[in-house]
């Protein structure tokens, strides 16, 4: 049994996907950032840095895993899935997993800063991550014009990009001119496991992708601004 602690964002939907592809048991334990649960002493005994998502595997004496992707590598390790035993192959996938982990997830994270949340808004600061973004998904685009997935085979380093790149709206960003990135979202997004793990801890469709409503997506801009208050 896997112990989740998470909450609805691109880096906790990283584990809950992978959990729900490698159809083990796992209990989710939502904490709530809007509460600042994530800086309680009783949560950074899990994770010293204060963020989601964690897992506590409890058939391996309760051995705790925090950062999203160090939790993909242990449990795709552990399962034998999703990551290759060749080393060439394995190393591809690593790659594209660094590449969001350095490159996707904080331009984008900190687009989503200052374009959603932050209370000033400055144009240049703003138009700096979100243009830094495009141009990562504009890579992701190319690489995917010759290969179906990043790697070649699904991967965790699909699971990985695929979890920030499907919220590009929500950082601002058009991927109008990148069709194979279209692509490789859309067929991430048939995916059963892919479907049911961005619906933990909470289903928010209503706020990205496809299903976006505005009223939901301000709503949820103005609660994450407790987060972020200069």
């Amino acid at each position: 049994m896997i112990d989740l602690y998470t909450y609805a964002t691109p880096n906790g939907w990283k584990a809950s996907v992978m959990l729900e592809e490698l159809a083990v048991p796992y209990q989710v334990r939502t904490v709530d950032l809007m509460a600042r649960e994530q800086h309680t002493e009783a949560f950074t005994a899990l994770n010293p840095n204060g963020r989601i998502p964690v897992i506590v595997d409890r058939d391996e004496d309760d051995f705790c895993v925090f950062e999203s992707g160090a939790i993909l590598i242990y449990l795709a390790e552990k399962h034998d899935v999703l990551l290759p035993r060749d080393h060439k192959r394995r190393s591809v996938v690593m790659q594209w997993l660094m590449f969001q982990m350095g490159g996707v997830g904080p331009m984008m994270g900190q687009a989503n800063v200052f374009h959603r949340y932050f209370a000033e808004k400055i144009p240049s600061v703003i138009s700096r991550y979100q243009n830094e973004a495009k141009r990562l998904l504009t890579v992701l685009d190319r690489r995917l014009a010759t290969q179906e997935y990043l790697a070649g085979d699904y991967s965790i380093a699909d699971i990985a990009n695929w979890c920030w790149a499907r919220s590009h709206e929500w950082s601002g960003v058009e991927i109008l001119d990148l069709p194979h990135l279209q692509r490789w979202l859309a067929a991430i997004e048939q995916r059963p496991a892919a479907q049911r793990g961005v619906r933990v801890p909470f289903d928010i469709s209503d706020v990205f992708g496809a299903g976006r409503q505005s009223a939901s997506a301000e709503t949820y801009a103005r609660a994450g601004q407790t987060l972020f208050v200069p």
